[in-house]
């Protein structure tokens, strides 16, 4: 998407955690390696931007308690107790103005459903959801088929397409949106 929004002529500042895939050309980069480092970096960011799109989330849990060193096998409890994480999506959307705020459901079952409920719980103007699970699946391929949720227009399915085009085609679908939000 990042990549996509450069050659579109987008100003973009990309927020990655640890990745091995190279920046994409055009863009500024944020590397953060924990949650509370990309959430720190995203409400930095997020009042002077026009559009905030979440291709992926962060863990929806963390361990309670982080050891300094190893444990070995013979201390370790089988129980890991955890606790939520802060949801940044949901969170800077409640705060949001001018922006278009976009989000991603990666969902195995019940995909339109699962991606309603997050538009409207997490304040976004468009989810896109798409499969991970079996042999359909987004993960690791080339070519993905996505579902975009809006609030005011019935899901739109784009796809299947290489993840490349796609993207341009998605950015292409919110523009109208941007414009009349910047505007």
């Amino acid at each position: 998407m990042a990549a996509a929004a450069a050659r579109m002529g987008w100003e973009v500042e990309l927020i990655s955690g640890p990745v091995d895939i190279p920046a994409p050309e055009g863009v500024s980069v944020t590397r953060v390696v924990t949650g509370e480092e990309m959430h720190e970096a995203v409400e930095k960011r997020f009042p002077d931007c026009d559009v905030l799109i979440m291709t992926a989330a962060i863990m929806d849990y963390r361990p309670r308690e982080v050891a300094d060193h190893k444990i070995k096998k013979y201390e370790l409890e089988m129980v890991i107790k955890m606790e939520p994480v802060v949801d940044i999506l949901a969170t800077v959307a409640k705060s949001k103005d001018h922006q278009l705020v976009v989000g991603f459901a990666a969902e195995t079952n019940d995909l339109v459903e699962n991606a309603m409920k997050k538009l409207h719980s997490k304040n976004a103007d468009f989810i896109v959801g798409n499969h991970i699970g079996g042999p359909d699946g987004a993960f690791g391929k080339d070519e993905n088929t996505v579902v975009v949720i809006s609030r005011d227009a019935e899901p739109l399915t784009f796809g299947p397409l290489p993840k490349t085009a796609l993207a341009e085609t998605l950015l292409k679908h919110f523009q109208p949106r941007l414009e009349t939000v910047v505007s």
